[in-house]
């Protein structure tokens, strides 16, 4: 299975969009101080700044692209200042093009400081939280607004808390077993369009395509609202990749893993993801065998145990003579079976 590696990435956000979306996603609740024209201003950066230096007068290393943020210490430095002071050390700032300025922790500028920043086109935006919250949180919604993403084909399911990829050709039914896993209990991320992201250097989460949202369309059927047929718990909004199963149509003459000891992975995103290949055959239960899969992974997670490998051991101990077999059957079956 060949996946696009490339991806694509956000190059910049306008501040307007920062404030509207960041107060959906966390609890920071950032409030306007004043009124600017927030489209005309842009984030190029997913690090924030401190602009304890700049605000000294040392601005030839500073960092002016940034998300600009004034806490206890930033403040109480300028208020310890004089009028002039204050003026000529925040003028270090707002003479830059800086997207946005956030005070934390409530803290408050002075009215002509604010109307510098207002003049200057830079919005000034508080938050009740500490610093170092809303350095974390901010931070964290950059990254994942900035990461590298990819839409992919295929259908993500959430089995037994194991996020599952599916993948394959057009028409092998990887909705119908999507829909399928569902009614057994397990939850739909995403049908049809996966947007996959990848956040720091290996980890992967999909997501669902806003437009295509919860939907499913299921051959013969037509489409089906997975949220509204099944109800909330049918659905979640993101999970990690960590299988991918690939569907493959039937081939007499492929050769196929009988035993699992070669653990195979494919690309996402440039990050290593294992990967199981399953050929659909009639009277083949598809859906079992991924609950399966799902299961296998969580053993070799937690415990490190591989049924291919506990076999192999045995096979190996018995041609060692380590272990007896008392009757032909392997054991003595029978005895005590009194059904």
């Amino acid at each position: 299975m060949d996946f696009d590696q490339k991806g694509l990435k956000r190059r910049s956000m306008t501040v307007e969009y920062f404030i509207e979306n960041i107060n959906k996603s966390i609890d920071l609740k950032l409030r306007r101080l004043n009124d600017v024209d927030e489209k005309k201003r842009r984030i190029y950066d997913r690090d924030l700044h401190r602009p304890g230096l700049a605000l000294a007068g040392f601005t030839n290393l500073f960092t002016y692209k940034r998300v600009q943020i004034l806490g206890n210490t930033e403040t109480r430095f300028l208020n310890h200042l004089t009028p002039d002071g204050r003026k000529k050390a925040f003028g270090n700032i707002v003479k830059y093009k800086v997207p946005c300025i956030i005070l934390t922790s409530n803290n408050k500028l002075e009215k002509e400081l604010l109307d510098m920043a207002t003049e200057s086109g830079i919005s000034v935006l508080a938050t009740r939280n500490a610093s170092t919250k809303t350095i974390f949180l901010i931070t964290d919604f950059l990254v994942d607004r900035f990461s590298v993403y990819q839409q992919y084909h295929g259908s993500m399911v959430d089995v037994y808390g194991v996020g599952v990829l599916l993948v394959g050709k057009s028409g092998l039914g990887k909705s119908e077993v999507a829909l399928d896993l569902v009614e057994r209990g397990h939850r739909l991320v995403a049908d049809d369009a996966v947007v996959i992201t990848r956040k720091g250097e290996s980890l992967l989460i999909a997501s669902r395509n806003n437009i295509i949202d919860h939907f499913m369309e299921i051959r013969g059927l037509g489409v089906v609202d997975v949220r509204a047929a099944f109800g909330i718990r049918a659905i979640r909004e993101k999970k990690v990749v960590q299988v991918v199963v690939e569907l493959l149509q039937w081939n007499e003459g492929m050769e196929y893993e009988r035993l699992g000891l070669d653990t195979k992975t494919t690309k996402i995103l440039g990050v290593d993801v294992p990967l199981v290949q399953l050929p659909i055959n009639p009277g083949k239960n598809i859906t079992v065998i991924i609950e399966v899969v799902a299961l296998n992974y969580l053993l070799k997670q937690h415990s490190g145990y591989v049924a291919a490998e506990a076999l192999e051991e045995r096979i190996k101990r018995s041609i060692d003579g380590e272990t007896m077999l008392n009757t032909r059957f392997g054991r003595n079956y029978f005895e005590k079976d009194y059904e």
